[in-house]
């Protein structure tokens, strides 16, 4: 009775993880480039997609005008900035391997090739200077010296009624934070009403499969402290059915991928809100050629002929690190997608991250957190394996019965469940140890899945990256033994076809767990030795005590 529900229930759990993919499909989406899918984009672009935001960027067309370019270089990151729109073209990551090849910097912003994704500031309000216009600076190059905190990019423009606008990049050691501030003072004989929109531009690609089609969300967010954390996908936004708060005080906005973000943040944490008293206006628009903008709209305070303003907004561009996120705004890490099971994987991560910040490797804090979590439940997996051996002790009589009643099944099973009920064992007892490890199970792959900590961290030995599966396959060999032997300590099935079930169990498994993550079958090759322990000593502990018993 057991182990049918036992191979019931392992069955039904593996199915999940293959028709996930069918549900993370229809959740996130991903576009096709086509024809069709670039004139729904061609459509929308000339449409404001929030209800209420009564101010918008300046219209696009699908390329990006360059002009001269300037190279950045801090102990994290190189940056290019263009001087056309003084936009932030290029971003790669120097702590980060490129997923191809990790010797090369991941590169993050780019504006050339097929892959486009920038960060975009303007001015709305006369003739001043949007994202379109050219601005001019006194270096092409500027690099973070050893013993320097901070280098400044000052990037500067004249309009023809005199208003001369500088736009200052600010890149800091040891952050992935760049502020971001215009100077902009009035030369002319009038005041000048103006607002600053701040954006960031990506195209729909979704390059993120995980093991059965999984995917962690690609695509733009916005945060509110009314709306709370809205993210959306490009499909919705072509389509015109993109739904988010579309003003507010506070909050910031996103362009998500994979392990990574970039976020204009208008209330940064130790700082004031940048739209008080004035509101943020929000706004997602898809542009031409299968690409998506996410912008955020200030008023500025009017500036009197001969006055000077400046104003500031920090931008995020960098790895969704976990300390790094909450250190930049309020609910940050909310970019960081650990799916349905972000329950169990989020306070996994924190557990394992303070493991780490003591260890300082993660694949022996992976071991460690798998020690603790199996103490947790050692009382109740202790419970489970004394009434799996009971269940073995009482193999020899389950088989008398069955020979006894023949083809009368139900009879059997009432002797069966009488006999456990004199016995006092609970047939349902061996299947919790795998109701317990389940949800463990799923929250370690979607921890190991969305967390860039792991990202190409190694462990020992053969494992130079825990987030991809094993290049040797070596670990699932020995979960598929260990399975072997852990079959070996239940009690038989009573039913020739589930004793075969039961037998392949082990080499269907370790097949699954060859595309799984190094670090998750790490996690289960330790579980699994330490039940394999418990189990045994208590099963010899219940044969002793049979044998006790049977001697007296």
């Amino acid at each position: 009775m057991d182990t049918k529900r036992l191979v019931l229930f392992v069955a039904l759990s593996f199915g999940i993880l293959f028709f996930w993919q069918h549900y993370m499909e229809q959740q996130y989406p991903q576009l096709k480039q086509n024809a069709s899918s670039v004139a729904k984009a061609s459509a929308a672009a000339s449409a404001v997609t929030a209800t209420g935001s009564n101010a918008a960027t300046p219209a696009d067309n699908s390329r990006l005008a360059k002009g001269n370019r300037i190279a950045v270089r801090t102990d994290l990151l190189t940056a290019v900035i263009d001087t056309n729109g003084a936009d932030l073209r290029e971003v790669k990551l120097l702590k980060h391997g490129d997923t191809k090849d990790p010797k090369k910097p991941f590169t993050l912003l780019q504006d050339e090739g097929e892959h486009i994704y920038v960060a975009q500031t303007g001015l709305l309000g006369g003739d001043l200077p949007t994202h379109k216009n050219q601005f001019t600076s006194a270096q092409t190059s500027y690099q973070l010296a050893d013993g320097q905190n901070e280098v400044a990019v000052r990037l500067e423009h004249t309009t023809a009624s005199g208003v001369k606008v500088a736009k200052i990049y600010t890149f800091k050691r040891d952050s992935y934070l760049i502020d971001v501030k215009y100077e902009i003072a009035n030369g002319s004989a009038a005041p000048i009403n103006a607002s600053a929109y701040y954006r960031l531009t990506r195209d729909g690609q979704v390059e993120n499969p995980g093991m059965f089609g999984t995917h962690t969300f690609t695509g733009p967010a916005v945060y509110t402290d009314a709306g709370k954390f809205q993210k959306v996908e490009f499909a919705k936004i072509s389509k015109g059915e993109a739904k988010y708060t579309p003003s507010a005080n506070d909050g910031w906005i996103a362009m998500i991928q994979h392990y990574f973000v970039s976020g204009w943040i208008m209330s940064p944490n130790g700082g004031a809100a940048q739209c008080a008293p004035n509101a943020c206006r929000y706004e997602m628009k898809a542009l031409p050629d299968n690409q998506f903008a996410v912008s955020s709209t200030i008023d500025l305070p009017t500036i009197a002929a001969g006055a000077k303003l400046e104003k500031s907004v920090p931008l995020y561009v960098g790895p969704q690190e976990t300390k790094r996120l909450k250190d930049t705004a309020k609910d940050f890490d909310l970019v960081k997608d650990y799916g349905m099971f972000t329950i169990f994987a989020k306070p996994l991560f924190a557990v394992l991250q303070f493991i780490h910040s003591f260890v300082g490797n993660w694949g022996w804090s992976i071991i460690l957190v798998t020690l603790l979590i199996k103490a947790a439940f050692f009382p109740l997996a202790s419970a489970s394996y004394r009434s799996m051996a009971k269940m073995r002790q009482l193999a020899p009589r389950m088989e008398a019965l069955k020979q006894r009643h023949g083809d009368d099944r139900m009879k059997f099973q009432q002797a069966v469940m009488e006999m456990y009920k004199t016995e006092k064992v609970n047939p349902l007892g061996g299947c919790l140890p795998m109701l317990v490890q389940i949800p463990v199970f799923m929250g370690f792959y979607w921890m190991l899945l969305a967390a860039v900590e792991l990202r190409q961290a190694p462990w020992e030995f053969w494992i130079h990256d825990l987030s991809i599966p094993d290049p040797f396959y070596i670990l699932p060999l020995i979960m598929a033994v260990s399975m072997y032997v852990q079959s070996s300590l239940s009690p038989p099935p009573p039913d020739p076809m589930q004793a075969k079930m039961m037998k392949w169990m082990p080499i269907v498994f370790s097949v699954f767990f060859f595309f799984f993550p190094a670090g998750l079958v790490l996690y289960w090759v330790v579980n699994n030795v330490l039940s394999i322990a418990q189990q045994y000593v208590i099963t010899k502990q219940v044969e002793k005590q049979a044998q006790l018993a049977k001697n007296s």
